[in-house]
């Protein structure tokens, strides 16, 4: 029976695709599958502090819906469109969201550096290598890492990724390229010190009110939440494998199953009747790396060929959500993940057709 585990666990991709492989090889994204809609952002939070105010206020008490979990019903009862934003503000008043950022970089300026204008590039880069020198579990290193959208007028737009993956950008009309930098530099620096509060650490207490909203959201029973084969078991597997890590720790984690269930991965793997809990294990463990983003680009260059149009339609609707995220001042990784392997598929996709063309031409 061991051996019929990678072919059970082979995805595929529909088109014409073999049903063997390596376990390497049978683990690979694809099939799509609609995606569950995006999330509307939580309720604004107002959290008005004047610039000689104390600590940094602290952050509204972390919800299932703030960790994408809101598709908890749809393909194999993990991820959605839903990001993992901290829930401070949607984009239909972004003035709240700005006081907002504005209060929190204050007060770090005036506990970390003093009084006067913080430079708040450099205090997010502190702060990451700060959290290393206290022995945070940083893979890659403590590095912040800009991305600027390719412009030659304003408005600018300024992408930052943290050293866990995860990602965040300007959320205001930036003029200039310096002025993008520091307002995703602002709503990444925010984020990153709520992310220290107890509140945002998922403990026993968390994952039981955590389940008791899902089996209400969907009308589950109690024995739901303890089969590991039910969408809620496995919503709940998920959370005590990951018991007190922070909110923004298990996003990055759950990106990966995001990403999955939009490439069709998740509902492919149930139809060769790999259990979740196979799924959870292998791909918990897993990084998205360039090896995943390529074979899911390859899937959706496959989709285009089989149906002309589709990976404009799907990169239309990819962009709108990630202005309106970013807008909101959410995390960004899911919708920016997209969006990057969408562009590497039109890539491939033009490769292959200069490949097919006449030497001559």
């Amino acid at each position: 029976m061991e051996s019929l585990r990678p072919q059970r666990l082979q995805p595929g991709i529909g088109f014409g695709a073999a049903s063997t492989g390596t376990l390497r090889s049978s683990l690979r994204p694809g099939v799509t599958v609609p995606t569950a809609p995006p999330q509307p952002p939580p309720a604004c939070v107002s959290m008005s502090v004047s610039a000689s105010s104390g600590p940094p206020p602290p952050p509204p008490p972390l919800q299932l819906h703030s960790l994408g979990m809101g598709g908890l019903g749809a393909a194999a009862g993990l991820g959605s469109g839903g990001g993992g934003a901290i829930g401070l503000c949607g984009p239909g008043n972004p003035a709240v969201l700005r006081e907002a950022v504005e209060a929190v970089v204050r007060s770090f300026a005036k506990h970390t550096q003093g009084y006067g204008r913080v430079n708040v590039v450099e205090a997010l880069q502190e702060f990451w290598q700060m959290k290393q020198s206290r022995g945070a579990d940083l893979r890659n290193g403590a590095l912040v890492v800009y991305e600027m959208v390719p412009s030659n007028n304003p408005p600018y737009v300024c992408y930052v990724s943290l050293p866990g993956g995860s990602c965040f950008g300007s959320f205001q009309f930036c003029p200039t390229k310096a002025e993008a930098r520091r307002s995703a530099a602002k709503i990444a620096l925010m984020n990153s010190v709520f992310n220290e509060h107890p509140s945002r650490r998922i403990t026993d207490d968390f994952i039981e009110k955590s389940v008791s909203e899902a089996l209400a959201s969907f009308n589950g029973n109690r024995e739901e939440a303890d089969n590991p084969s039910t969408g809620i078991g496995a919503f709940r597997f998920m959370l005590e494998s990951n018991k007190g890590k922070s909110m923004l720790e298990f996003q990055e984690l759950m990106t990966v199953f995001q990403l999955l269930h939009w490439n069709g991965s998740l509902k492919a793997m149930r139809e060769r009747q790999c259990s979740r809990q196979e799924v959870l294990a292998h791909y918990s463990h897993r990084a998205l790396d360039d090896d995943m983003r390529t074979q899911m680009a390859a899937d959706w260059v496959n989709r285009e060929q089989s149906v002309a149009g589709t990976i404009a339609r799907e990169l239309a609707a990819t962009e709108r959500e990630l202005e309106e995220a970013r807008l909101a001042g959410r995390e960004l990784r899911f919708y920016k993940e997209k969006k990057d392997i969408l562009m590497l598929a039109v890539g491939q996709l033009g490769n292959a057709n200069a490949a097919t063309l006449p030497s001559g031409c």
